[in-house]
């Protein structure tokens, strides 16, 4: 896979948000909701801070081995793990739910995001050691959201009647359906029968998919050292029995969030996430309701499941598995059982973790350094050949169809479709007229003003009309350019958003993962634009 790489600013794509933007910036707005900057600086302070928390590695470190079990072993994965238990060994993490087949392309990207970054931070404190983590958020029950991907241009959909939380359901009939549709899609492809291989051997029928997920992330990656952390674990939510307690009986982290909310708001930006009241979700069996607090005790909600107070905090001691944390907690239950420096994400999730820090501060856990993940466009060779016939650039890509296709006819026209001379001219023009009649009664001041105005604005409108008329001229460029447009952004978004990885993959095999590997930033907040030779 020979290929190039182009950094755009993040600004200039016009896909991000305001507060993913002037986080990217280190806007001074935001500073009050963040810890550390995002530079080696902000490692440095990182460090520190978490060298005073004592994070229990041990419990950590005999979990993951239980754990790795389940897969193939592998040195570099074993050797990060046994280093956990050392103090100078941090941890680089990203998290996602299991979307099925891993979802959207930047599933993929924020993982190796994660693992280039711990690479650089080797290399810049040679004294320590930086474990890269993919932490799975199985416990989510949205399978609106994880049960569907994308193979080229076709959605494909899990139908499935499984409830509860998406990482404990089990692949079933419907889902090898699935394996079985996308095997005749990509197997006439260069790396499709490998690809498919890969996927046969993790996705196994009764198999859960958070295992499935794991082995399948663990085939792919395990070769960077990266280790997948499944959170659910009675073992690990036991470590947060103090913090889940105070949730469902005095509601702190509900409070302190919300005042946080407020600040956000008052500086500008967008809440992302709202507390509820009692931020835990009781997940058992096929179900994950949220807990919801009564006058005499508690009750799951959408079920006849009730706890009288003594009865909650005996289910939380013995069973400490069926709590769930939900988006509000599920940060700092990471951090509590992580020794983690650096926490990667895309703009929502960054949008959410700035409403935390004050909870972190309650709680007593080191707030991590938090990064974009990073973004790609992947453009490939027939593609790029279109791209540059058109006689488009890399950056003018994210510009909308319309005004791509207005730069294209101005630049390659042989007619002069702007009249800014002429406008130019006719305000200079009414001005001199003005000063003439305004000589003879001030009054008529205005009415030049007006008949300016009018004219002005005819000769805009004909400015357009002969811009339209050009474009017609250009009807297969207009379509070229179109169909750019539809594969490089589909639906009129980022592809990242929407392609799979797999079907690049069976193009390209083993090098895609590499090039988005090597053209991975580190602490560089920049988008990235890979086009292929």
């Amino acid at each position: 896979m020979d290929c190039t790489a182009t950094k755009i600013p993040y600004r200039q794509t016009g896909f991000f948000t305001k507060t993913a933007l002037d986080y990217v910036d280190q806007s001074a707005a935001l500073r009050p909701f963040f810890t550390h900057p995002v530079s080696i600086e902000g490692i440095q302070k990182a460090i520190g801070e978490r060298k005073k928390h004592n994070t229990d590695r041990s419990t950590l470190v005999q979990y993951l081995k239980k754990q790795y079990e389940a897969v193939s072993p592998n040195e570099k994965v074993n050797k990060n793990i046994e280093i956990l238990l050392s103090p100078n060994t941090f941890t680089v993490t990203t998290a996602h739910q299991p979307n099925i087949f891993t979802g959207p392309l930047y599933f993929i990207y924020k993982i190796l995001h994660a693992i280039k970054l711990s690479e650089q931070l080797k290399g810049s404190f040679p004294e320590y050691n930086f474990v890269p983590v993919f932490y799975m958020g199985s416990e989510d029950a949205d399978l609106d959201e994880l049960g569907h991907f994308h193979l080229e241009e076709q959605r494909l959909d899990w139908n499935t009647k499984q409830t509860g939380a998406v990482g404990r359901m089990r692949i079933d009939k419907e889902f090898l359906k699935l394996i079985t549709r996308a095997e005749g899609q990509l197997s006439v492809l260069p790396f499709g029968e490998e690809i498919i291989s890969l996927v046969k051997k993790s996705y196994k029928e009764n198999s859960t998919i958070q295992d499935a997920t794991f082995a399948f992330v663990h085939d792919l990656l395990a070769h960077y050292g990266l280790v997948v952390l499944i959170a659910d674990a009675s073992e690990l939510k036991r470590l947060m029995i103090p913090v889940f307690e105070d949730d469902l009986f005095h509601q702190n982290a509900s409070q302190i969030v919300f005042k946080t909310e407020k600040q956000l708001q008052e500086a500008g930006y967008k809440v992302q996430a709202n507390p509820r009241e009692i931020n835990l979700f009781y997940l058992k069996d096929n179900i994950r309701e949220r807990i919801v607090k009564q006058e005499d005790g508690f009750q799951v909600h959408s079920t006849g499941i009730r706890f009288s107070a003594d009865e909650m905090k005996k289910e939380l001691r013995e069973h400490p598995e069926v709590f769930s944390p939900n988006v509000i907690l599920r940060g700092l239950y990471q951090e509590a059982i992580l020794p983690n420096l650096a926490f990667i994400g895309g703009g929502g999730e960054l949008a959410y973790w700035l409403q935390l820090i004050e909870m972190f501060e309650f709680y007593k856990v080191p707030y991590p350094m938090l990064l974009l993940r990073n973004s790609f466009l992947l453009v490939e060779k027939k593609w790029q050949d279109k791209i540059h016939k058109s006689g488009l650039k890399p950056e003018g890509l994210f510009l909308s169809e319309e005004e791509l296709m207005n730069r294209l006819v101005r630049k390659e026209s042989s007619h002069n479709t702007k009249l800014e001379s002429a406008l130019k001219d006719a305000g200079q023009l009414y001005e001199s007229i003005k000063k003439d009649a305004a000589a003879i009664d001030s009054t008529l001041s205005q009415h030049v003003d007006a008949l300016k105005t009018r004219s002005l604005k005819k000769l805009k409108e004909l400015e357009k009309k002969m811009l339209r008329a050009e474009k017609r001229k250009f009807s297969e460029q207009q379509q070229q350019v179109h169909a750019i447009k539809e594969k490089l952004f589909p639906g009129g978004g980022l592809q990242e958003r929407h392609d799979n990885f797999m079907s690049y993959y069976a193009k390209w095999g083993k090098d895609f993962l590499k090039k988005i590997h090597e053209y991975s930033p580190g602490l560089e907040q920049e988008f990235v634009v890979i086009s292929e030779k």
